[in-house]
C-alpha cells in the first residue's frame, strides 16, 4: 500500500494512537521529511511509518521514551559528529521526547539521502541505457 491516498491515512492512523505530545512530535519530524522530499510517497513498512522514492527513503517511529529516526547508515556516518549526545545505532538515531526535535538537523539529512537516492537511480538509469 504505497499508494499517497492510502499511504498518508495509514501514517495519519499510526500517528492517531499515540498521545497528544508525541503525535506533535511525529507530525513535526513527518512535516520536516516531507519538505525536504515532497514527491515521496507515504506508507506504512515494518509497521512504522516510511517514505517511499524509488524504494524506502526514511522510517520514523514513536518508542516509549524517544522517536526513532531512521535514514540509512550511510547517513548516520555522514552526520556523526553532529549527531553526538543522541543515540545511534547502525541506521537509526533516537531522539528522546523530552527534548525537542532537531528538525533542522532531520531536514538536512533528509536532502543527503534525497541526493543519494537520485544519484543511485541515475546510475541505474544510464546503467540501463548502455
Amino acid at each position: 500500500m504505497t499508494q499517497h491516498a492510502d499511504g498518508k491515512s495509514l501514517v495519519d492512523a499510526y500517528i492517531a494512537q499515540y498521545p497528544p505530545e508525541v503525535q506533535e512530535k511525529l507530525e513535526a519530524i513527518r512535516a520536516a521529511i516531507r519538505t525536504e522530499a515532497p514527491e515521496a510517497t507515504e506508507a506504512i513498512k515494518y509497521g512504522i511509518p516510511t517514505l517511499v522514492m524509488h524504494g524506502n527513503l526514511v522510517h520514523f517511529a514513536a518508542a516509549k521514551d524517544h522517536i526513532g529516526f531512521y535514514p540509512t547508515p550511510a547517513i548516520i556516518e555522514t552526520f556523526a559528529e553532529e549527531l553526538k549526545g543522541y543515540v545511534t545505532l547502525k541506521g537509526a538515531v533516537q531522539f528522546p521526547l523530552e527534548d525537542d526535535l532537531p528538525l533542522e538537523l532531520v531536514r538536512r539529512m533528509v536532502a543527503a539521502r534525497v541526493r543519494e537516492v537520485q544519484a543511485a537511480s541515475y546510475r541505474n538509469w544510464r546503467a540501463l541505457r548502455r
